[in-house]
């Protein structure tokens, strides 16, 4: 496992907060990925900004992995492809419940004030404390 810098983390979460914060102040959109996601795939809109703002964070994982190569590689999961996957869909079903995705709602949502996004990050957090305990008890 990959050591954590608290560097690191802290120049992406200001990274984050800065591209949240040009998209609401220059378009009057928020930067919650699973409604992005959601509204990229639905036909029926023409929002291509959706389009291009997803194009930008894969180009830049992309960026980050193969072309800084002074910069620590990407961690592999120890998990089966079966598991992430299986994952994955409970994690799209719960952000589709949720009105809303940990990004949505901590970074965009708080920032905004929303009620329902403090809900929602006090539940998220609730909810992982809870996993770690039970799985630390299990192992």
């Amino acid at each position: 496992m990959v050591e954590f810098n608290w560097v690191t983390g802290l120049l992406g979460g200001i990274l984050i907060g800065i591209s949240a914060t040009i998209l609401l102040a220059f378009d009057g959109r928020i930067a919650g990925i699973s409604g992005m996601l959601n509204g990229a795939v639905d036909l029926k809109v023409k929002e291509y900004w959706r389009w291009y703002f997803l194009g930008g964070m894969l180009l830049g994982g992309l960026i980050y992995e193969y072309f800084l190569p002074f910069l620590p590689s990407t961690p592999i999961p120890d998990a089966k492809p079966l598991i992430m996957v299986v994952g994955g869909l409970l994690v799209g079903f719960g952000t589709r419940m949720g009105n809303g995705c940990t990004s949505g709602h901590g970074v965009c949502g708080l920032g905004r004030f929303s009620a329902r996004s403090l809900v929602a990050v006090i539940t998220f957090l609730v909810t992982a404390m809870v996993t770690v305990f039970i799985t630390n008890l299990v192992s």
